[in-house]
């Protein structure tokens, strides 16, 4: 799930990295946060696409 706090901590890691660099344990949580955003992306996306249902034109 996508929340708040974790959009904030992905900037804040981010304008961090641009300023004055991370530490390893910070780039690897950075990655973490990343793909744990991703992921859940990835599922809303799906969720959408999942209930697109396509109807036939019965106009002939």
């Amino acid at each position: 799930m996508i929340t708040t706090e974790l959009i904030n901590r992905i900037n804040h890691l981010a304008r961090k990295q641009k300023a004055e660099g991370l530490t390893p344990e910070e780039k690897f949580e950075q990655q973490q946060l990343r793909q744990q955003y991703l992921k859940a992306i990835r599922g809303q996306v799906k969720n959408q696409l999942d209930r697109i249902r396509f109807v036939e034109d019965r106009q002939k």
